[in-house]
């Protein structure tokens, strides 16, 4: 058994100040409105804050690791985002070829089957190969294609390839094999096959994310019709919304069935218009995500990796070679302080950075403090500074 005890404990609607959190076997089994005894069992965690721990469903690497590094990659990545508050994420990918994505999804499976040795290791957010190239962004647009032809009964024979060294056909196959590792998949609706792409995903049980995406606000409700339920970095490599022209901004903000990122870096999306998503979506539908690359937690300047291109850190975000914006160097507990300076009470972020995503992937017993749930917990100062970081009531970070 461990007690943290004498924090201010952040709760779903509440704060409860100078609180102790009984844990037992990974497990919360009692919060109480008071510090407790010192015991062998207790830890004084008095004048500090505790928060579930943050979940972060879009981030490419950390400290010079990509995800699509290796085999050792996610469990080295999930190792090293603890120290940012960090219990668990969504080890995602830029579009890449076949034998990379089998790798990658791979690695999340043996981490995933593992005991925690760091963040849980949820499964992937595929960047994917199925965006449209005219906004792709960083995205690598060699490694793009479109869906159209690439369906049919099992056994049919494969439409003519192109001469790409790979298909769309055998990026869906590798999808479809390692299904149960893939839990997000980033699609812009308008290309061709594009629907039909929505609705396979769907039907498999991976969610799917309008992103990257020109769609009109038609193309987009159409996509949220066949099953579309989540928005890759809300406002950034998107079609944006104007009076007479929703775009796919005024179809996600418009929509309650669609959960959306937000990179809150104060970068990628001014703070105003956070403000304003939260108001049109709401805490319970609005998620913040750090976008994150290799390049986080590196020294400006500093070069490393999106998956093959180099990148290099800035103050706020990461750089392709040509300036082109490649992610951030954002890390969760930046974003929480971010969300705390618009003006957000500490449940308010608590559940931007824990709760909403815990609820998008349909996650139980994560993303809040309560009897019953695993004991993944970030002890903070009272300026938003990580202190400790616990998964499954052990001390990682």
């Amino acid at each position: 058994m461990t007690i943290l005890s004498g924090a201010d404990v952040v709760l779903h609607d509440r704060i409860l100040p100078a609180a102790s959190i009984v844990i037992r076997d990974g497990v919360i089994e009692e919060v109480l409105p008071q510090r407790r005894p010192d015991s062998p069992e207790t830890i004084d965690v008095a004048g500090q804050v505790i928060l579930p721990g943050f979940i972060d469903v879009h981030v490419h690497g950390i400290e010079d690791v990509d995800v699509l590094d290796g085999l050792d990659a996610v469990a080295s990545v999930a190792a090293r985002l603890t120290r940012y508050g960090v219990t668990g994420f969504c080890p995602t990918s830029v579009a890449c070829s076949p034998q990379r994505l089998t790798t990658l999804l791979r690695a999340i499976a043996a981490a995933r089957a593992a005991a925690p040795s760091g963040a849980r290791v949820l499964a992937a957010h595929l960047e994917s190969n199925f965006i449209n190239p005219a906004w792709n962004g960083a995205q690598p647009a060699a490694c793009l294609r479109t869906a159209d032809g690439a369906f049919g009964p099992p056994g049919a024979a494969a439409p003519s390839r192109a001469p790409e060294p790979f298909s769309a056909r055998d990026v869906l196959r590798v999808i479809e094999q390692h299904r149960e590792n893939v839990g997000i998949v980033t699609v812009a609706p308008e290309l061709p096959g594009g629907l039909e792409l929505v609705r396979w995903l769907s039907r498999l049980g991976i969610r799917v994310s309008l992103g990257h995406s020109g769609a009109t606000y038609d193309e987009a409700k159409a996509a949220i019709d066949a099953g579309a339920r989540h928005a890759t970095h809300l406002f950034n490599r998107m079609s944006t919304m104007s009076a007479r022209s929703p775009g796919v901004v005024g179809a996600v903000l418009e929509s309650t069935d669609v959960f959306a990122e937000v990179i809150c870096d104060g970068h990628h999306v001014h703070p105003s218009l956070i403000t304003v998503a939260i108001r049109a979506k709401s805490i319970a539908r609005l998620m913040a995500i750090t976008d994150g690359t290799a390049a986080a937690g590196l020294p400006v300047g500093s070069r490393s990796r999106l998956g093959d291109q180099t990148i290099i850190a800035g103050n706020r975000t990461a750089l392709l070679e040509d300036g082109t914006l490649a992610g951030s160097v954002l890390t969760m507990d930046g974003a929480f302080r971010m969300l705390v300076s618009l003006g957000l009470t500490l449940p308010e972020a608590s559940r931007m950075c824990s709760g909403t995503p815990a609820d998008a992937l349909r996650l139980v017993g994560v993303g809040a403090i309560a009897a019953g749930n695993h004991a993944d917990l970030v002890v903070m100062s009272r300026d938003g500074r990580v202190k400790q970081t616990y998964v499954a009531g052990r001390l990682m970070s």
